[in-house]
């Protein structure tokens, strides 16, 4: 894997310098923010493979950096680092497409992992499978974006769409939320965390929506098999040719 470019943004200085010290005894390349502004500017640079974003900061909170980023940078990873332990609030920040989250305190090993999961898919090669046919859209895996034949396009993270092409690959079966965790986010985890998938999910679902088709004609794209997980609808065919 190449040397990752990784923004710290934390305003408590000893928690800052010990994440930091950690991913520069990983080998990474780190860049340190003490605020919100700071932040969003180093966060937004060209060249950053991924940011760890506390929530609590000063000058600019750190939900309305991760909306600015995804607003900016739709497809940067990031990683939330919050004493928010609620579930309330880790979920509201999946919504807003946050690739993870990690409450404090934790442990360097433990951060170390979630960093090497996430960028575990957003640096590794691309697959084979590169456009995928939804209705009249088309969806390049490689370029993360959908483009449909009104001329509407809509960007998708790297979360979303290594999430996508795992299902699209697998097609001819239902994924459970426990073997996408294993193999599009790289770890091993259960209960609240498979939350990350649903959120995720209900992202796609909603920029994979025809926008010249009507709400009740919409096709379900990804269908949710219950008790199980999620499987790819007969609406998504993957393609060989360029659109």
């Amino acid at each position: 894997m190449p040397k990752a470019r990784i923004v710290v943004v934390e305003d408590e200085p000893a928690i800052r310098r010990g994440v930091s010290d950690a991913l520069r005894l990983s080998g990474y390349e780190v860049t340190e923010a003490g605020d919100g502004a700071i932040g969003l500017r180093e966060g937004a640079a060209a060249g950053v493979d991924l940011v760890l974003l506390d929530l609590l900061l000063p000058k600019r909170d750190g939900l309305d950096v991760l909306a600015e980023l995804r607003r900016t940078c739709p497809t940067r990873p990031v990683i939330i680092l919050t004493a928010r332990g609620s579930e309330d609030d880790r979920v509201r920040g999946l919504k807003m497409g946050a690739d993870d989250y990690v409450v404090k305190p934790f442990s360097a090993k433990e951060l170390i992992a979630r960093v090497e999961a996430v960028l575990r898919r957003t640096m590794r090669p691309v697959p084979e499978v590169r456009l995928v046919r939804v209705g009249k859209g088309t969806i390049d895996l490689h370029r993360r974006e959908v483009r449909w034949t009104c001329g509407t396009r809509s960007d998708l993270s790297e979360t979303e769409a290594a999430l996508l092409r795992y299902l699209v690959a697998n097609k001819e079966r239902a994924v459970s939320r426990e073997e996408l965790l294993s193999r599009v986010w790289g770890i091993g985890t259960a209960g609240l965390e498979t939350r990350a998938v649903d959120m995720h999910v209900a992202r796609l679902r909603a920029k994979l929506k025809d926008p010249a088709v009507a709400d009740d004609d919409q096709v379900e794209v990804i269908v949710t098999v219950r008790a199980h997980g999620y499987m790819a609808g007969p609406a998504l065919v993957a393609r060989e040719d360029d659109p």
